[in-house]
């Protein structure tokens, strides 16, 4: 199924918001027992780290690759590239492994999980804006294209 460019920042925005939102629910669950000054400024370095060194770039880069499509529609899954979906999967692994076999205690889960979960959704409302940022610029395009005044 081919849907517009600008609709794979759609896709990849509810994408994102999901997984953050699932996530950053997982660590809020389990903070309750861990809530500590310390522990919640460890949660805010890994939304740091996270955001700033990989999702922060990440977002950069697949809106620039997207909107430099040269035809308008495209594949749905077309928002990642193979090596965004193959981090994804390692990343939903070894997630799921870490809760799943104990060998991250409740304190690591709530701390981890609450910053990553924040960043990705964070991730999430960025290819959200810019979605409506390319939706906008679209709209004048068209207008201009028009004759109307924008």
């Amino acid at each position: 199924m081919k849907v517009k460019r600008n609709t794979l920042l759609l896709i990849a925005c509810l994408v994102w918001c999901a997984a953050g939102f699932n996530i950053f629910r997982i660590g809020v669950l389990a903070y309750p027992a861990y809530i500590t000054v310390w522990n919640l400024l460890l949660s805010v370095l890994v939304f740091a780290i996270f955001q700033k060194f990989i999702f922060g770039k990440l977002v950069r880069k697949h809106t620039a690759r997207i909107t430099g499509y040269a035809e308008e529609r495209q594949f749905f899954l077309k928002f990642f590239d193979g090596k965004a979906f193959g981090i994804m999967v390692v990343m939903m692994t070894g997630g799921i492994g870490l809760r799943v076999s104990g060998i991250a205690p409740d304190r690591f889960i709530a701390v981890f999980y609450s910053g990553l979960g924040a960043a990705l959704l964070l991730a999430g409302v960025w290819f959200g804006r810019n979605y409506g940022k390319a939706a906008l610029d679209a709209v004048n395009m068209r207008e201009r294209a028009e004759g109307k005044d924008v």
